[in-house]
């Protein structure tokens, strides 16, 4: 037996059009639309998008992306101007034990590492 993948069930917070068009706007693909339920991918990561608003769990909830370049990353989300479409925060680059980063905190409250190994 062995682990095929892991596929958090991430909040959208209190608007699921604007989420849902936000990871799209990240680069993320729609692989299937069940209203209230929404599966992304990009690559080998795989979340699925749920339609549920509770400040607290999104403010605890942290994610982990691995990318090839978090400057590339950081400039993307810059060029898109995603920080004044979808009012995120978006953190500059920093060195952990664990590699360089990137945070984004989403619509929901979430916040995305974005980790460049």
């Amino acid at each position: 037996m062995k682990y095929l993948s892991l596929e958090p069930f991430i909040p959208s917070g209190s608007n699921m059009d604007k989420a849902r068009l936000f990871f799209q706007e990240l680069g993320f693909k729609i692989n299937w639309d069940a209203g209230d339920y929404v599966g992304f991918e990009s690559d080998a990561c795989r979340f699925i998008l749920q339609n549920f608003d509770n400040a607290e769990f999104a403010q605890n909830l942290m994610v982990t992306v691995q990318v090839d370049s978090v400057a590339d990353f950081r400039n993307m989300v810059i060029a898109k101007n995603l920080k004044e479409k979808f009012n995120i925060h978006l953190s500059e680059i920093t060195q952990q034990p664990y590699g360089k980063e990137v945070n984004i905190i989403d619509m929901a409250g979430v916040c995305w590492h974005f980790v460049e190994s």
